[in-house]
């Protein structure tokens, strides 16, 4: 659906601008969708994060939060909006974020359903399969090259 993507705004913020939508989404996607614990999805960071949001004219349907450490994490799309190219555009706000402030790469804690998503992206699964929140993961990297 080519119109979503002209229709779509990404935007960077602080959890103060952006946590009431971004904890919405999060709310729907993780914790009613995916049965997320709500002590496992609220973990206290996302004070200290960058945070993302997707806007489709206007209304949020995605987002995801760049940790100081590099890590991108809860990235989040409406279900009935997935595959259509806003996941991407989340995903490379957060990777020029993170280059943006001189880190080396990023690094991200994948579902295991989500692994070609991401390797699409350019990132690389290591380390073994492990369990978060009642969900199969791997870990991902993606090495920064200029």
């Amino acid at each position: 659906m080519p119109a979503l993507r002209e229709d779509l705004v990404i935007q960077e913020g602080d959890w103060a601008t952006l946590g009431e939508a971004a904890s919405e989404l999060r709310r729907r996607v993780f914790i009613e969708e995916q049965q997320v614990p709500r002590d496992e999805e609220w973990d206290g960071r996302d004070a200290d994060c960058r945070h993302f949001l997707a806007l489709h004219l206007g209304e949020p349907v995605g987002t995801a939060r760049l940790l100081p450490d590099a890590h991108i994490g809860r990235v989040a799309v409406l279900s009935g909006l997935r595959g259509q190219g806003i996941g991407v555009l989340l995903m490379r706000a957060a990777i020029a974020a993170a280059h943006r402030e001189g880190h080396p790469a990023v690094e991200l804690a994948a579902q295991t359903h989500a692994l070609p998503f991401y390797q699409r992206l350019g990132f690389q699964a290591f380390g073994n399969e492990f369990m978060d929140a009642g969900i199969a993961h791997r870990n991902m990297r993606l090495i920064f090259t200029d």
